[in-house]
């Protein structure tokens, strides 16, 4: 799968491509065919006929699907799409597998810490990884750097860190003072900790603003989402927690800002849309014609900017104290929030619960995490994620 054959379009594997960030890249790439060839799609199985259609409209040399059941079932949607010559990988490893595999760009898009051995395998590989997927850096931390072959080889998809990654363009790292991350505030911006004593997961469901998986979408609606991308641009732009903040702004139209030494303070703005944050990960230094709409400024408009709630949102702090006691202490928090969300989204934990007992687990690990040193490889991180998840499952059964 070498990305210069047969033309120079850039070469493409889409990790996640049945989910949200997979099916808008796809969109994208639809429009500038000119410029990129979908060299392999990887996703879980659950969406086989989304998958059938996207291998048959984007004529998909390689697949890999981690769940092996929904082989039979993509291969007979296949046969009925007349489509031919597939390599089809499976298994938990499928993924990694085809991001290793030699394309140009490997987008990211794969929700979770099994997100981080792909994106590992892709920078070993040489590819250019557009990384959407924020636990290969909350989980992965040093592994994740140490794998690149060369400066600049990540492109941040997130749309806070997209937009610091364009805004820092205007300066060296040494004039950056500050990274202001914002924030919608998610559907309970202005609840206090007692508003949010009975709230169920279709109302943590429902968020204001972006379409997004279960997982992301209740991480925003508690503010956790914003403690791991503190966590992540602290490492992707070598910048301390100490100096990065959180600004709640509802309308989503500027996505992070950068303060400088000299006191200038540089935003990037667009309606709340994907796309653009997609695009320029693919297709960086060079940005993409037509991607998105932009702003209106032949209409009036308000944008807000509040502090966020800390006695309502504890999630931010939390992660701020993981951030400061080690790589292991992240690693830990992110598995054990895993745990503790599923656990709310089936019913068998309160809302107020998940931060609690993300609390709990690193608190009863504390000891371990810091006499632990950093993990040497994936394996250790996935030991460590085991221990951290099978604490916070002890703890959800005794809440």
């Amino acid at each position: 799968m070498a990305g210069t054959e047969h033309s120079d379009r850039r070469s493409v594997v889409i990790l996640g491509s049945s989910g949200s960030i997979g099916t808008q890249a796809l969109e994208l790439i639809s429009r500038h065919p000119q410029r990129f060839r979908v060299a392999g799609l990887a996703a879980y199985g659950s969406r086989i006929e989304l998958l059938a259609r996207q291998i048959a409209r984007f004529n998909v040399p390689h697949v890999a699907v981690e769940n092996p059941a929904a082989i039979v079932p993509l291969k007979r949607c296949l046969d009925e799409l007349n489509i031919r010559g597939t390599k089809i990988l499976s298994g938990k490893h499928a993924a990694a597998e085809l991001a290793g595999s030699g394309a140009d760009i490997v987008l990211n898009g794969i929700n979770g810490s099994v997100g981080l051995q792909p994106s590992i395998m892709a920078l070993r590989a040489g590819a250019q990884l557009a990384l959407a997927n924020k636990e290969s850096v909350v989980a992965g931390g040093h592994l994740l750097f140490e794998a690149q072959i060369r400066p600049h080889q990540i492109h941040p998809v997130d749309s806070e860190h997209s937009a610091i990654w364009q805004s820092m363009r205007a300066g060296t790292r040494d004039e950056v003072s500050r990274l202001i991350l914002t924030a919608s505030g998610g559907p309970f911006r202005g609840w206090s900790r007692n508003d949010m004593q009975s709230i169920t997961p279709e109302q943590a469901l429902r968020h204001p603003t972006w379409n997004m998986g279960p997982v992301v979408t209740v991480n925003s609606s508690n503010m956790m989402n914003k403690g791991l991308e503190i966590i992540e641009a602290s490492r992707l732009f070598d910048v301390p927690g100490s100096r990065i903040e959180v600004s709640v702004h509802p309308q989503s139209i500027v996505h992070s800002l950068v303060e400088f030494t000299d006191g200038a303070t540089l935003a990037q703005m667009s309606p709340p849309d994907m796309t653009l944050p997609i695009a320029l990960g693919l297709s960086a230094p060079e940005r993409l014609k037509h991607v998105s709409q932009a702003c209106d400024w032949s209409r009036a408009s308000q944008w807000s900017f509040e502090p966020v709630d800390d006695a309502a949102f504890p999630a931010i702090a939390l992660a701020r104290e993981a951030l400061a006691a080690s790589e292991n202490h992240t690693i830990a928090m992110n598995a054990a929030n895993e745990q503790a969300v599923q656990a709310f989204l089936g019913h068998r934990l309160s809302y107020l619960g998940i931060v609690d007992v993300v609390r709990a687990v690193l608190d009863r690990m504390d000891s371990r995490l810091k006499a632990g040193g950093s993990c040497a490889d994936v394996a250790e991180v996935l030991e460590l994620e085991s221990q951290a998840r099978s604490t916070a499952d002890s703890l959800v059964e005794r809440l």
